[in-house]
């Protein structure tokens, strides 16, 4: 069934929206950056192939066929590699300089767009991109630390590191519509679990407070994920990354509410620019494609030539 634009661009915002707890939980959690890799490749892997089992259960052997191809095995590294990178940039680096530097996400797919599938970003998403990186920027930036751990410069290769695996996938995803999702997701997650299991090791999984981990593993993390992988399918992936960003915003909100850790004057203010910066551009993406569809000709049913 064909879906428009905006029905793509409406599930990325509820699967980014659906990501946001996903920080506040890792910081309740109180684990280390390989138990938190082991526990939500797990849990999420876990998840998302029994939801393959049972709404694909009459296409097993054509999704294992799919899946077994180039594009497929490429889904399955770039999930393995974001999984795991994003939970260890968070435990050995500065945290604003990883989420600023996965905040490239959108400049990741507009670029991978436009070299795999020779798709354009709308000069509108490039501009959004500027004002919410602005923001962000505001929010991350604007307010010295008052103390710094970790390596800046590690945390920076990781967050791009982050970024350059979704926005691949996002591309690959829309560019192979006949790769099922929930298989792909799954098994990228699970190979990151079990990685992340070895190097912690079973003795030491059950430090912290499983149940925090457990909550995004087994339901913020499939939802979202899933959410935004079906969403690159109906809207350009640049679409997708920029709804993402959300969670850089709205993280430290939630992280906020959960904690006390009150949000510095620039965070508010960084977020603020983020927030209006996509509703202007969800507003003016909604209103061109109105005029688009109204350019279209009404196809003639009178059989009048």
């Amino acid at each position: 069934m064909t879906r428009s634009p905006t029905f793509g661009i409406f599930l990325a915002l509820f699967g980014a929206l659906a990501i946001t707890p996903d920080t506040l939980l890792m910081r309740w959690s109180e684990m280390n950056g390989s138990q938190m890799v082991a526990w939500r490749g797990l849990l999420m892997g876990t998840a998302m192939l029994l939801a393959w089992l049972i709404f694909r259960w009459r296409h097993l052997q054509g999704d294992l066929r799919s899946i077994a191809c180039g594009a497929g095995l490429l889904v399955v590294l770039c999930q393995t590699c974001n999984a795991s990178l994003f939970a260890i940039g968070i435990a050995v680096a500065p945290v604003s300089v990883v989420l600023f530097s996965v905040a490239t996400v959108p400049i990741f797919a507009a670029l991978l767009s436009r070299m795999i599938l020779g798709e354009t970003a709308h000069w509108t998403t490039w501009v959004a991109t500027a004002s919410v990186l602005a923001g962000i920027g505001v929010a991350v930036f604007g307010t010295a630390p008052a103390q710094t751990t970790g390596s800046p410069l590690l945390g920076a290769a990781i967050g791009l590191g982050v970024a350059m695996f979704l926005a691949l996938s996002f591309v690959i995803i829309r560019a192979n519509a006949q790769l099922p999702i929930l298989l792909a997701v799954g098994v990228g997650a699970t190979l990151a679990g079990l990685a992340g299991l070895a190097w912690t090791g079973p003795g030491a999984m059950m430090a912290g407070h499983v149940w925090a981990i457990a909550l995004a593993g087994a339901l913020v993390l499939p939802v979202s994920f899933f959410s935004l992988s079906l969403a690159s399918r109906y809207t350009h992936p640049s679409n997708v990354s920029l709804l993402m960003l959300l969670e850089t915003v709205l993280g430290p909100i939630w992280i906020w509410a959960g904690t006390d850790v009150a949000p510095t004057p620039s965070m508010l203010g960084g977020g603020a620019i983020v927030v209006v910066s996509l509703a202007l551009y969800l507003w003016h993406t909604g209103k061109r494609q109105v005029r688009a569809r109204q350019l279209v000709p009404t196809p003639d049913t009178t059989g009048k030539s």
